[in-house]
């Protein structure tokens, strides 16, 4: 079994706060976590009951009477799927009202019930929402890898062989593999290939029906696997129509139902100008580069052969890393990528509370040129003082200074632990 490393945070937030959501795609390990709290202390904060509204006879219960079937619970108590109910959230804002004790309810879901009618109003000020992403490459190894918060400290290292050396080959696996821990169990490509086949059915027949009343599931599935191969690019849902022949207002009803059951990710562009961060294109991100890799038909071999492809989906091989480690930093960021008037670009900003900024950009290369770090140099002109340090992460050895505050850093340094 994988340590995940959330965990802390989520046992910070039952201490102190009565309703803790625990959300993220199916199958990436919520029921395991919350099981693993439940069983793995005698204290009688973490002792807690535990349903699941995958039952058809608990999930009745919640629907025909939310309250009543609260009351009928020992609490503390765990409620898995709890977004297949949302009539619940009601009956837990009044039950936490009678009696506010921190850690009252651990619900998890599947799908994001923040994007739910009421929900959002219903829990104010009751509810923290932690997000669980699929396993990430230190979570796989064993460690608790923070790379967000070496960026930001002094004593980042300036030169010398990187921690955590990885392969251009050994990386191409990883990206094909992904985090699902399912799929890391599987020892052949098709064993995984079939999971991933199963997967994808079970959200379009189950879980995107639950959410909305879709019909066009064909359509759907075109769309999702078009989403794939346009990993790592600029979403343009004009363009996204045309191709995949979908009208555009029914792109807008199927898009936000692909975020909100985190198959996909949308990375805003950064603007020193706050506006201005609501009106450039974001880019589109399938949230797990396996999953991505597969909509594609791409193992590794065709990924070598294929550098635009391979750079695209290593683009958000490493955006989703720098998300899941974004859950659990000591230094929390936002993430953004930069695009510049004169075309210079950075595949991702991170900035801090502060208004700092760290910057990273990623290559497919064992080396890197004065070429690589134009994007990283001009977001350096351009904010001074706020710009903390840029990074170009690559498949060589060592870490190598490439200009004012800005490195060329091995990217298995991204995975190592602390």
């Amino acid at each position: 079994m994988n340590k995940r490393n959330i965990y802390t945070q989520l046992l910070e937030a039952l201490s102190d706060t009565p309703v803790v959501f625990l959300r993220g795609a199916r199958q990436t390990g919520k029921t395991t976590l919350v099981k693993q709290l439940a069983e793995g202390s005698s204290s009688s904060e973490n002792n807690r009951q535990y349903i699941s509204l995958d039952s058809a006879t608990a999930l009745a219960g919640a629907l025909d009477d939310p309250t009543g079937f609260l009351q009928g619970l020992k609490k503390p108590i765990i409620i898995d799927e709890a977004q297949r109910a949302s009539a619940l959230m009601l009956a837990i804002k009044e039950d936490v009202d009678r009696e506010r004790h921190a850690g009252r309810y651990l619900l998890t879901g599947s799908a994001n019930i923040l994007t739910l009618p009421g929900i959002v109003d219903s829990l104010a000020g009751r509810m923290e929402v932690l997000t669980l992403y699929p396993l990430s490459q230190g979570e796989i190894a064993g460690t608790h890898e923070d790379f967000i918060q070496a960026l930001f400290q002094n004593d980042f290292p300036a030169t010398g062989a990187g921690k955590g050396s990885l392969s251009k080959e050994a990386l191409l696996e990883a990206m094909t593999l992904g985090g699902y821990p399912e799929v890391l169990s599987r020892s052949t490509a098709k064993r995984r290939a079939a999971w991933f086949d199963s997967y994808i059915t079970t959200l379009v027949e189950r879980d995107i029906r639950d959410f909305s009343n879709i019909q066009d599931i064909s359509g759907l599935l075109r769309l999702l696997r078009l989403l794939g191969a346009r990993s790592g690019t600029l979403y343009n849902q004009a363009e996204l129509s045309r191709s995949v022949g979908m009208p555009t207002s029914t792109l807008s009803r199927y898009i936000p139902l692909l975020e909100a059951l985190f198959l996909v990710w949308f990375l805003p562009a950064w603007s020193s100008n706050l506006s201005k961060r609501l009106v450039k294109s974001p880019k589109l991100h399938v949230i797990d580069s396996g999953l991505a890799c597969h909509l594609c038909g791409a193992d590794a071999g065709r990924l070598a052969d294929d550098s635009i492809m391979a750079g695209r989906l290593l683009e958000s091989f490493v955006v989703a890393e720098l998300l899941k480690q974004s859950s659990w930093t000591e230094h929390p960021v936002s993430l953004y990528h930069y695009r510049s008037q004169s075309g210079e670009e950075v595949d991702v900003v991170l900035e801090d509370r502060a208004g700092r900024v760290a910057a990273v950009e990623i290559k497919l290369s064992a080396s890197v040129s004065a070429h690589d770090i134009k994007g990283l140099a001009s977001l350096c002109d351009a904010l001074g003082d706020h710009f903390v340090r840029g990074v170009v992460v690559y498949t060589g050895q060592e870490v190598i200074p490439m200009g004012d505050r800005i490195f060329a850093v091995p990217v298995g340094m991204m995975f190592a632990g602390e």
